[in-house]
Protein backbone atom coordinates (compact mmCIF):
# COMPACT_ATOMS: atom_id res chain seq x y z
CA UNK A 1 0.00 0.00 0.00
CA UNK A 2 1.71 3.77 -1.27
CA UNK A 3 1.51 5.75 1.57
CA UNK A 4 2.09 8.77 0.15
CA UNK A 5 -0.14 11.17 -1.08
CA UNK A 6 -1.62 9.75 -4.50
CA UNK A 7 -1.83 13.05 -7.04
CA UNK A 8 -3.01 13.12 -9.94
CA UNK A 9 -2.29 16.11 -12.77
CA UNK A 10 -4.05 16.92 -16.04
CA UNK A 11 -2.69 19.01 -18.17
CA UNK A 12 -1.79 19.22 -22.25
CA UNK A 13 0.99 21.42 -21.93
CA UNK A 14 4.37 19.99 -20.63
CA UNK A 15 5.91 22.98 -19.38
CA UNK A 16 3.03 23.82 -17.42
CA UNK A 17 2.78 20.43 -15.61
CA UNK A 18 6.86 21.08 -15.60
CA UNK A 19 6.16 23.73 -13.60
CA UNK A 20 3.22 22.08 -11.39
CA UNK A 21 6.02 18.73 -10.41
CA UNK A 22 8.65 21.62 -9.81
CA UNK A 23 6.27 23.09 -6.79
CA UNK A 24 4.67 20.10 -5.62
CA UNK A 25 8.56 19.09 -5.09
CA UNK A 26 9.35 21.72 -3.11
CA UNK A 27 6.16 21.37 -0.95
CA UNK A 28 6.66 17.54 -0.04
CA UNK A 29 7.21 13.77 -1.44
CA UNK A 30 4.28 12.64 -3.32
CA UNK A 31 3.22 10.31 -5.57
CA UNK A 32 2.44 11.76 -8.85
CA UNK A 33 1.22 10.68 -12.02
CA UNK A 34 0.86 13.16 -15.02
CA UNK A 35 -1.56 12.73 -17.84
CA UNK A 36 -2.62 14.97 -20.66
CA UNK A 37 -6.05 14.05 -21.80
CA UNK A 38 -8.96 14.20 -19.90
CA UNK A 39 -9.99 10.92 -21.18
CA UNK A 40 -6.92 9.09 -20.02
CA UNK A 41 -7.11 10.83 -16.73
CA UNK A 42 -10.98 9.52 -15.70
CA UNK A 43 -9.18 6.17 -16.67
CA UNK A 44 -6.71 6.00 -14.59
CA UNK A 45 -8.90 7.44 -11.26
CA UNK A 46 -11.58 4.74 -12.57
CA UNK A 47 -8.81 1.86 -12.70
CA UNK A 48 -6.67 3.23 -9.22
CA UNK A 49 -10.11 3.61 -7.66
CA UNK A 50 -9.99 0.15 -5.73
CA UNK A 51 -6.11 -0.48 -5.55
CA UNK A 52 -4.56 2.28 -5.55
CA UNK A 53 -6.56 5.69 -5.50
CA UNK A 54 -5.50 9.00 -6.08
CA UNK A 55 -6.10 11.34 -3.73
CA UNK A 56 -6.10 14.94 -5.19
CA UNK A 57 -6.51 15.63 -8.73
CA UNK A 58 -5.34 19.00 -10.12
CA UNK A 59 -6.85 19.68 -13.63
CA UNK A 60 -6.80 22.23 -16.12
CA UNK A 61 -9.97 23.57 -17.79
CA UNK A 62 -8.91 23.92 -21.42
CA UNK A 63 -7.37 21.12 -23.39
CA UNK A 64 -6.03 22.74 -26.72
CA UNK A 65 -5.43 18.78 -28.12
CA UNK A 66 -8.65 17.26 -27.41
CA UNK A 67 -9.41 14.41 -30.59
CA UNK A 68 -12.50 14.65 -32.47
CA UNK A 69 -13.59 10.93 -31.21
CA UNK A 70 -13.10 11.94 -27.21
CA UNK A 71 -15.61 11.51 -24.85
CA UNK A 72 -14.14 13.80 -22.38
CA UNK A 73 -13.62 17.15 -24.00
CA UNK A 74 -12.22 19.68 -21.10
CA UNK A 75 -11.74 19.87 -17.34
CA UNK A 76 -15.47 20.67 -16.45
CA UNK A 77 -16.58 17.50 -18.41
CA UNK A 78 -13.64 15.75 -16.13
CA UNK A 79 -14.82 17.16 -12.95
CA UNK A 80 -18.44 16.33 -13.75
CA UNK A 81 -17.48 12.76 -14.77
CA UNK A 82 -15.58 12.25 -11.73
CA UNK A 83 -18.75 13.78 -9.28
CA UNK A 84 -20.97 11.70 -10.88
CA UNK A 85 -19.20 8.49 -11.04
CA UNK A 86 -18.49 9.29 -7.08
CA UNK A 87 -14.75 8.93 -6.71
CA UNK A 88 -13.28 9.44 -3.34
CA UNK A 89 -11.27 12.28 -4.18
CA UNK A 90 -10.37 16.28 -4.04
CA UNK A 91 -10.18 17.92 -7.10
CA UNK A 92 -8.31 21.43 -7.68
CA UNK A 93 -8.90 23.40 -10.92
CA UNK A 94 -5.42 24.89 -11.75
CA UNK A 95 -5.93 27.06 -14.62
CA UNK A 96 -5.62 30.23 -16.61
CA UNK A 97 -9.31 31.25 -16.59
CA UNK A 98 -10.48 34.22 -14.57
CA UNK A 99 -13.37 35.13 -16.56
CA UNK A 100 -15.95 35.78 -13.85
CA UNK A 101 -18.87 34.00 -15.13
CA UNK A 102 -17.08 30.52 -15.79
CA UNK A 103 -15.28 30.80 -12.60
CA UNK A 104 -18.75 31.64 -11.24
CA UNK A 105 -20.29 28.43 -13.02
CA UNK A 106 -17.41 26.01 -12.40
CA UNK A 107 -17.12 26.89 -8.41
CA UNK A 108 -21.13 27.00 -8.24
CA UNK A 109 -22.09 23.73 -10.88
CA UNK A 110 -18.80 21.13 -10.07
CA UNK A 111 -17.83 22.29 -6.43
CA UNK A 112 -14.22 21.56 -7.08
CA UNK A 113 -11.95 21.85 -3.65
CA UNK A 114 -9.63 24.46 -4.61
CA UNK A 115 -9.34 27.03 -7.58
CA UNK A 116 -5.49 28.13 -8.35
CA UNK A 117 -4.38 30.23 -11.38
CA UNK A 118 -0.89 28.77 -13.40
CA UNK A 119 0.81 32.14 -13.00
CA UNK A 120 0.50 32.05 -9.15
CA UNK A 121 0.80 28.41 -8.54
CA UNK A 122 4.00 28.58 -6.86
CA UNK A 123 4.90 26.00 -3.95
CA UNK A 124 3.37 28.20 -0.77
CA UNK A 125 0.23 28.43 -3.08
CA UNK A 126 -0.29 24.82 -4.27
CA UNK A 127 1.10 23.74 -0.34
CA UNK A 128 -1.57 25.99 0.97
CA UNK A 129 -4.17 24.40 -1.85
CA UNK A 130 -3.58 20.65 -0.66
CA UNK A 131 -3.47 21.20 2.99
CA UNK A 132 -6.98 22.80 3.28
CA UNK A 133 -8.20 20.31 0.47
CA UNK A 134 -7.08 17.18 2.59
CA UNK A 135 -8.59 18.93 6.03
CA UNK A 136 -12.12 18.83 3.76
CA UNK A 137 -12.20 22.32 3.13
CA UNK A 138 -11.65 25.05 0.21
CA UNK A 139 -9.42 26.86 -1.19
CA UNK A 140 -9.33 29.56 -4.26
CA UNK A 141 -6.85 31.65 -4.77
CA UNK A 142 -7.08 35.28 -3.92
CA UNK A 143 -7.99 36.66 -6.88
CA UNK A 144 -10.70 34.24 -7.43
CA UNK A 145 -12.27 34.68 -4.41
CA UNK A 146 -13.00 38.37 -4.41
CA UNK A 147 -14.29 37.80 -7.82
CA UNK A 148 -16.80 35.06 -6.22
CA UNK A 149 -17.11 37.55 -3.56
CA UNK A 150 -18.24 40.25 -5.82
CA UNK A 151 -20.56 38.60 -7.89
CA UNK A 152 -22.66 36.89 -5.20
CA UNK A 153 -22.41 40.56 -3.59
CA UNK A 154 -23.31 41.88 -7.01
CA UNK A 155 -26.36 38.83 -7.22
CA UNK A 156 -27.64 39.92 -4.05
CA UNK A 157 -28.29 43.75 -5.33
CA UNK A 158 -29.56 42.70 -8.36
CA UNK A 159 -33.66 42.79 -9.13
CA UNK A 160 -36.24 42.06 -12.16
CA UNK A 161 -35.62 45.50 -13.40
CA UNK A 162 -32.03 46.00 -12.96
CA UNK A 163 -31.09 42.69 -15.08
CA UNK A 164 -34.19 44.37 -17.65
CA UNK A 165 -32.11 47.79 -17.92
CA UNK A 166 -28.66 45.85 -18.42
CA UNK A 167 -29.92 43.43 -20.48
CA UNK A 168 -31.64 46.58 -23.04
CA UNK A 169 -29.30 49.21 -22.90
CA UNK A 170 -26.79 48.24 -25.30
CA UNK A 171 -29.72 47.45 -27.87
CA UNK A 172 -30.79 50.74 -27.83
CA UNK A 173 -29.11 54.33 -28.97
CA UNK A 174 -31.04 56.50 -26.58
CA UNK A 175 -32.19 55.85 -22.62
CA UNK A 176 -35.25 57.21 -23.57
CA UNK A 177 -35.98 55.02 -25.36
CA UNK A 178 -36.03 52.17 -22.98
CA UNK A 179 -39.49 53.72 -21.64
CA UNK A 180 -42.57 51.65 -22.11
CA UNK A 181 -39.99 48.24 -22.42
CA UNK A 182 -38.76 48.37 -18.44
CA UNK A 183 -41.51 46.13 -16.62
CA UNK A 184 -41.96 46.07 -12.97
CA UNK A 185 -43.49 43.19 -10.84
CA UNK A 186 -46.99 44.87 -11.59
CA UNK A 187 -46.72 44.58 -14.75
CA UNK A 188 -46.72 48.16 -15.61
CA UNK A 189 -43.65 49.93 -17.09
CA UNK A 190 -41.14 52.10 -15.57
CA UNK A 191 -41.19 55.87 -16.71
CA UNK A 192 -37.57 57.65 -17.85
CA UNK A 193 -36.92 59.08 -14.64
CA UNK A 194 -36.72 55.90 -13.04
CA UNK A 195 -34.98 54.35 -15.57
CA UNK A 196 -32.24 57.14 -14.90
CA UNK A 197 -32.02 56.85 -11.41
CA UNK A 198 -31.70 52.83 -11.31
CA UNK A 199 -29.17 53.51 -14.27
CA UNK A 200 -27.35 55.85 -11.88
CA UNK A 201 -27.82 53.51 -9.15
CA UNK A 202 -26.42 50.41 -11.09
CA UNK A 203 -22.95 53.02 -11.98
CA UNK A 204 -22.76 53.24 -8.42
CA UNK A 205 -22.86 50.10 -6.99
CA UNK A 206 -20.49 48.53 -10.23
CA UNK A 207 -18.22 51.39 -9.90
CA UNK A 208 -18.76 52.13 -13.58
CA UNK A 209 -18.15 55.77 -15.25
CA UNK A 210 -20.53 55.71 -17.26
CA UNK A 211 -23.23 53.27 -19.20
CA UNK A 212 -21.18 51.74 -21.68
CA UNK A 213 -18.65 50.93 -19.04
CA UNK A 214 -21.44 49.67 -16.34
CA UNK A 215 -22.47 47.06 -19.33
CA UNK A 216 -18.53 45.66 -19.60
CA UNK A 217 -18.58 45.61 -15.62
CA UNK A 218 -21.99 43.40 -15.53
CA UNK A 219 -20.90 41.19 -18.53
CA UNK A 220 -17.40 40.68 -16.75
CA UNK A 221 -19.26 39.86 -13.62
CA UNK A 222 -21.11 37.66 -15.40
CA UNK A 223 -24.33 39.45 -14.70
CA UNK A 224 -25.57 39.62 -18.33
CA UNK A 225 -24.07 37.87 -21.32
Amino acid sequence: MNDKLRILVVDDHQLVVQGILSSLNEVGTFDIVTTNTCDKAFELVKNNSKTNPFQILFTDLSFDNTASDAILDGGEALIKAINTANYNIKIGVITGHTETNRVYNVIHNLNPSAYLLKTKCDATEIGFAISKMMANDYYYTHEIHQKITRRKIVQIQMDEVALQILKELPKHAKISNLEGIIQKNDGSTLKLRSIETKLANLRLDLNAKNNMDLILKAKELGVID
